[in-house]
């Protein structure tokens, strides 16, 4: 899963989410591959920050996003900046 943070609209909304994003995720077997680390833009304009995480498979990620914890959490997230997100199916290589 895939998520860049465009723009900030209102910083006590996205830090509101950042503290109740992380409790949705208890019991959920992830790895946090980047988050918000420092990046460089090699195409396309620039954005704030981008979060890479790996689930067990799709069905698990889209179960977490869709689970009721999450969209009130992400209801904030929303309000407090714009973001892109994208679920990723890895594929062997």
């Amino acid at each position: 899963m895939i998520f860049i943070r465009e723009k900030t609209i209102d910083r006590a909304e996205l830090e509101s989410y950042w503290s109740k994003a992380p409790a949705t995720l208890e019991g959920v077997p992830i790895k946090v591959l980047s988050s918000y680390g420092p990046h460089t833009t090699l195409e396309g304009p620039n954005v704030e920050g981008v979060v890479i995480v790996e689930f067990p498979s799709v069905e698990i990620a889209r179960q977490w996003y869709d689970s009721p914890a999450y969209q009130d959490a992400v209801n904030l997230r929303k309000r407090g900046a714009i973001y892109r997100g994208w679920i990723v199916e890895g594929t062997p290589s």
